[in-house]
């Protein structure tokens, strides 16, 4: 038997974790299991918050207990997190510009879009604050000489010189600091009550309100959302992106276009942030419902032997959920991420087999709810439970069970060969360069084709996609996310129960699932949701 490059992955982790090849090699019967199972009609897509994610998550459980690891979480295996799931009411949604005694009502959804988990009024005075950066590192702060306490704040998304391929700010590529939710982040530190976030005008990416490409979704009509939740935290502000019209409105006090605006930051690296004279805007949200509910990260620990290391962490991770029954149909995410669950599953065994532990300790976590934006592991980041100053590395399993192919985002932007059959995408190797260099090194044992082009890209965002994110964002030593598939957009992933294996030279799915038309039936039941 051979073995694809789902087992094969699984290899290079182990290597890297111990600089060692374990001793037994995973066996895809287990890996069959535990993904049929996850991904069978019973679990009904392990939706965030329904007792369907709740099954699989103790299953992740019983089967590190079964294994042997430690539970980690106080001697459990299940960290606890509390989640607001609401449903926004349109119609309560607002903006509003007052200035010079005038009143303008702008339209959401055209004009403006949000989605908050909370009902608020606020009304303030508008400060421009450039991208909304404070980046040390480079040298550049856009709040530099600003006072944005108590007002809202303006920024441009992504970061300056996103094209310039000897930008400071990775060149093509994205650092943290163009992630929305580090602008968030950033504009409470100061003290904003909200943020205004528009795309760059001078901007070769799709922005943040254009109408979608004509080709985006074909090949993809049953497309589907994570529902709307998010942490139980009464302390976030919301964020509204707006559209071109309103920020070119908006910062007409200043006498300069925002594409001018935008072409003297990027030309200087020097913040061109002010108040806007005589400019208040009113925002305005409400909720239709809202439930609260526990969610779940599975963590198992297998302790290290050696006393002076044993303190000391590397992490393999993963998240279960996904997209649940929508529409009538039936999401099971066997790609995203059922394959990345089983594969931390197979790892733990894998090491437990061998009968002598790592001389650092291992820590295997299955997140929960990172179709909600990676909640769980920012929960995890915040409430850790190994300290992340001692945490070495974290390597991030996500969507590794395909082989990568375009869709229609990726056409133009990457470069995929034609077989991809033995390649892994990693992401986040440009935080983590020492850790890149250990799986590049441990990698030649193994033989797989490591690509990095996620991280020279800002236009698909994969950096802020995976679960390795909040770890990043922590400044935790080393974090890598060990991805296949280009994108978390296709009709396979999305829908499909299949997840590829080789065996004797032939490529088999991971199941009997019937027929093409089998699969995409609808399924009827509604999912229960975890009270």
């Amino acid at each position: 038997m051979r073995f694809s490059t789902f087992p094969l992955a699984l290899l290079c982790a182990a290597r890297l974790c111990l600089c060692q090849v374990p001793e037994f090699r995973p066996e895809s019967r287990r890996l069959r299991a535990d993904l049929d199972f996850l991904t069978s009609d019973a679990l009904a897509g392990r939706v965030s918050l329904s007792l369907q994610a709740e099954v699989a998550a103790r299953y992740i459980a019983s089967d590190f207990e079964r294994t042997g690891l430690a539970g980690a979480a106080g001697g459990s295996y299940l960290q606890e997190f509390p989640l607001v799931a609401y449903r926004v009411d349109s119609k309560q949604r607002g903006m509003q510009l007052i200035r010079r005694g005038g009143l303008k009502a702008f339209n959401p959804g055209t004009d403006f879009t949000v989605s908050f988990g909370r009902d608020l009024r606020i009304s303030a005075s508008v400060v421009f604050v450039g991208y909304g950066i404070s980046a040390p590192e480079y040298s550049y702060d856009d709040y530099a000489g600003i006072d944005a306490a108590g007002k809202i704040v303006l920024a441009f998304d992504h970061e300056p010189q996103e094209n310039d391929a000897l930008s400071i700010f990775n060149g093509k590529g994205h650092t943290l600091h163009a992630g929305r939710a580090m602008k968030i982040a950033n504009a409470r530190r100061h003290g904003a009550v909200a943020v205004l976030i528009a795309s760059e005008p001078l901007r070769l990416h799709p922005g943040l309100l254009d109408p979608p490409r004509h080709e985006a979704n074909q090949g993809q009509p049953l497309r589907a959302s994570a529902p709307t939740q998010a942490l139980d935290d009464p302390a976030q502000i919301p964020a509204f992106s707006i559209a071109d019209g309103v920020l070119a409105e908006l910062l007409a006090p200043l006498g300069e276009s925002p594409a001018d605006l935008q072409r003297a930051i990027d030309t200087t690296l020097q913040p061109r942030s002010a108040a806007l004279p005589d400019t208040t805007v009113e925002l305005r949200n409400g909720t239709a419902e809202t439930r609260r509910g526990t969610s779940l990260n599975v963590a198992g620990l297998i302790e290290g032997a050696d006393p002076a290391l044993k303190g000391e962490t590397v992490m393999i991770t993963a998240h279960y959920d996904h997209l649940g029954v929508q529409n009538g149909h039936v999401y099971p995410g066997a790609n995203d991420n059922a394959s990345g669950t089983v594969a931390v599953m197979e790892l733990a065994r894998l090491f437990m087999a061998r009968g002598q532990h790592p001389k650092r300790s291992l820590l295997f976590v299955v997140f929960g709810s990172e179709e909600e934006l990676m909640v769980g592991s920012f929960y995890y980041t915040a409430h850790p439970l190994r300290s992340l100053a001692g945490t070495r590395a974290v390597l991030n399993l996500d969507m590794i069970g395909r082989d990568e192919t375009h869709i229609p985002q990726s056409e133009g932007v990457l470069q995929i060969p034609a077989d991809t059959t033995n390649e892994v995408n990693l992401v986040g190797g440009y935080y983590s360069p020492d850790l890149l260099a250990s799986i590049e090194r441990e990698n030649r044992a193994v033989g797989l084709r490591l690509d990095t082009k996620f991280d020279y890209d800002h236009q698909l965002n994969a950096l802020f996609r995976c679960d390795h994110l909040p770890f990043l964002r922590s400044r935790c030593s080393g974090c890598v996310a060990i991805r296949r598939l280009s994108s978390g957009l296709s009709r396979a992933y999305r829908y499909g129960r299949e997840v590829e294996f080789f065996e004797d030279g032939k490529r088999y799915p991971s199941g009997l699932f019937g027929s093409p038309g089998d699969r995409q039936r609808t399924y009827q039941s509604e999912i229960q949701p975890r009270e």
